[in-house]
């Protein structure tokens, strides 16, 4: 995720990292480079554009712009409700820290915790398809079996095990342990959007019409420009290919809020954010340091 202050004038121009510039340079090179050659086919045999007229380019453009609004719409609502499912997984960890004052042996609050921890390494894992177990093991004992079919929910069905034991044998009543699995539901809850968010994405016959029609309107634009604006026809299809390409790219980064992208959740950082409060619970005061934005990223 990018994290800057606000740009100024001089940093509004000349800004890259956090821009989609450097995922569309080819294609509008490639558009700016096509409508100069059409502008010099149009200068030496003027005829060949004398009819065409630029009135279906402004209704498409419109109807194109529309469009991808939506569909950017849609993707932002994306990347924003992963935002507050992992929001949610905060929430209900800080509250499982503050139950769990109650249990007095600290060896078995610790474990419990771990657990915890354990699973937001493996949920992060799980998202950006890395190995869960190499992400959590070390937070885990006993360590589930790697070939269990959701192993971030086993997690959690080991932790709520830990908890209905706890109540059995008195260490926490019968009302707190109805607290503490309300906070491992949630838990779940958070883990189901987030896995919804990754296995369900936009329609793709959808994200396909969008790609087409911008392609095909950015590549005939200049036929419509040559005519009235001439060798300032490169400048603004340069332009007019920047936005839509742009809109289109930025789309695609925040339809999966999850990855690796500059754009995308810093996902590492919350769960070192987990990871330091769990840490200063179980009264260990060397903690890993906070992740901090390494030019303008935060990971």
């Amino acid at each position: 995720m990018i994290v800057r202050p606000k740009p100024n004038f001089i940093n509004i121009l000349s800004a890259i990292k956090g821009s989609i510039a450097k995922r569309i340079a080819l294609r509008s090179l490639m558009v700016t480079l096509l409508a100069a050659v059409i502008v010099l086919v149009e200068t030496l045999h003027p005829s060949y554009f004398s009819k065409v007229s630029a009135t279906p380019f402004t209704l498409l453009g419109l109807s194109l712009s529309i469009f991808m609004s939506f569909r950017n719409n849609a993707c932002y609502d994306r990347w924003y409700e992963g935002r507050k499912a992992w929001g949610d997984v905060i929430v209900a960890i800080r509250s499982m820290i503050r139950e769990t004052v109650i249990i007095k042996d600290a060896d078995t609050r610790n474990i419990l915790l771990s657990h915890l921890c354990g699973f937001a390494h493996a949920l992060n894992a799980k998202l950006r398809q890395e190995n869960e177990l190499a992400a959590s093991g070390r937070w885990l004992d006993p360590i589930p079996k790697d070939n269990v079919p959701d192993f971030s929910g086993r997690i959690l069905l080991q932790a709520g095990q830990q908890c209905s034991a706890l109540s059995e044998s008195g260490v926490i009543n019968e009302w707190r342990y109805t607290i503490m699995a309300n906070h491992l539901a949630h838990l779940t809850q958070a883990q189901a959007a987030c896995e919804r968010i990754k296995h369900t994405p936009l329609p793709f016959a959808y994200t396909l019409l969008l790609h087409r029609t911008s392609y095909l309107f950015c590549f005939l634009l200049p036929f419509a420009m040559a005519e009235p604006l001439g060798w300032l026809t490169p400048i603004f299809t340069a332009i007019v290919s920047y936005t839509f390409f742009g809109l289109d790219a930025i789309g695609d980064e925040l339809e999966d809020p999850f990855g690796r992208d500059e754009n995308d959740l810093p996902l590492d950082a919350i769960v070192r954010t987990i990871e330091r409060e769990i840490l200063t619970a179980m009264g260990e005061t060397q903690l890993p340091p906070a992740l901090e934005p390494v030019d303008f990223v935060l990971k």
